[in-house]
């Protein structure tokens, strides 16, 4: 397992103090520099290390409290340090989207992955089935949506010798209109026998994921939860489930519609075997000031606790040109913005070191380098000054850096996020 601490800081890392350059990820952050006057360039990323945690602990409650087990979504930030804090923290394992996901989460260490889609390259499941076959301890489940998918996987891991066999689980699609899935609980019914008929894989349960339902509100989404755990009892009581697998799995779970599936799963029925109730929200561990800001279920369950926003966006302004205009150095190379544009939070003052509230000052616009701010009157702004930015969708965030200072609210660094992408 890489020991990422080992790392040396270079010229791949931006942000990062030039005069860093060759010391170990891990002797940088026992030097525990301010991110202002340690040294650091702007722009730079910061992650705060209190909302962080605050939000680990928060979803680890919430999964004990609903009786649910729990396997975020790694893509989110592709983070090994962030995964290991989020098993510390009591996941099941962590969900990967792509096969080159599944490869960095075993290189760190992994032992259980759940991959949100059906596998079907052939590469791919060569390096499964050596996995497997490496590892008895490795569990590892997927999706399967239709018949041909399962001939691909059962010809390719046939032609691997795979000793162990592929877990799968039949994916329903959420909605007819909506993005991957068995539409019907007939055509599910194929798929599963399709499963059945090779010894390369074993039908373990069902899952599906609400996040992109066409019009999804909340009686949908609890509509077709109960398809989903419909599913689960049908193919149980049809006898599509080996007693050997030992449990059911059934998952789903965004980060916009948990609360939805802690409903729903509370109310599964009796099984032959015991139920896997396995949610699989990932963008919980920075969450955002935007996207997951407006939509996250805490909203909706306020009782349940609260997530804190942990991204700040450091930029410099370059550029006051008139008094209604001024330009940071941060634009779409180092800022989400597919969903919605940077917020302009707090300002630090360049003379002083004051932070202060960004009033008046707002984002309109990105270039590749730049951020345009639009100032209103009486806005403090001027040349030097930094300028914190919160932004919307945490997986478009983590993606565009490959280590992300870790800070103490009084700007301390306390550790650093290492990204594979």
């Amino acid at each position: 397992m890489p020991d990422l601490a080992n790392e040396r800081v270079d010229h791949r890392f931006k942000g990062l103090p030039p005069d860093a350059e060759g010391l170990t990820v891990g002797e940088l952050a026992a030097q525990r520099r301010s991110l202002f006057t340690g040294g650091f360039t702007t722009p730079v990323l910061a992650l705060s290390a209190e909302s962080v945690e605050h939000n680990l602990h928060l979803l680890e409650v919430y999964a004990e409290r609903h009786g649910l087990a729990f396997a975020p979504h790694g893509k989110t930030s592709m983070a090994p340090r962030l995964f290991d804090r989020q098993l510390e923290h009591g996941a099941w394992g962590i969900t990967a989207a792509m096969p080159h996901q599944a490869r960095v989460y075993r290189v760190h260490g992994v032992s259980r992955i759940f991959l949100a889609n059906e596998l079907v390259d052939a590469v791919a499941l060569r390096w499964l089935a050596a996995e497997l076959d490496a590892d008895p301890d490795f569990r590892f489940v997927c999706y399967v949506d239709s018949v041909r998918g399962v001939e691909l996987m059962d010809e390719a891991l046939r032609a691997a010798g795979a000793a162990r066999p592929v877990d799968v689980v039949v994916e329903l699609g959420a909605g007819a209109t909506g993005r991957t899935g068995v539409r019907t609980e007939a055509e599910c019914a194929a798929v599963a026998d399709a499963v059945a008929a090779v010894p390369t894989l074993r039908l373990v349960g069902v899952a599906g994921y609400e996040g992109t339902m066409p019009g999804a509100d909340g009686e949908r989404v609890r509509e077709w939860l109960h398809r989903l755990v419909g599913l689960a009892a049908d193919f149980d009581k049809a006898g599509r489930f080996d007693p050997a697998i030992g449990e059911i799995v059934i998952s789903a779970g965004g980060s916009e519609w948990f609360d939805a599936v802690a409903d729903v799963f509370a109310e599964i029925p009796g099984l032959s075997l015991p139920v896997l109730k396995l949610l699989r929200s990932g963008a919980y561990v920075s969450h955002d000031d935007g996207q997951y800001r407006e939509k996250t279920p805490f909203n909706r369950v306020p009782e349940e606790g609260a997530l804190q926003p942990a991204f700040r966006l450091w930029s410099q302004v370059v550029s006051r040109p008139t008094p209604e205009q001024a330009f940071t150095n941060a634009g779409k190379r180092d800022a989400a913005h597919d969903l919605h544009l940077p917020e302009a939070q707090v300002v630090r003052d360049a003379r002083t070191g004051e932070v202060r509230a960004a009033e008046g000052v707002t984002v309109t616009g990105l270039s590749d380098q730049h951020a345009w701010l639009r100032t209103e009157p009486g806005a403090d702004v001027e040349v030097g000054d930094w300028v914190g930015m919160g932004l919307s969708h945490p997986c478009t965030s983590f993606d565009k850096w490959q280590l992300i200072p870790l800070v103490e609210a009084d700007g301390t660094v306390v550790d650093y996020i290492r990204t594979f992408f």
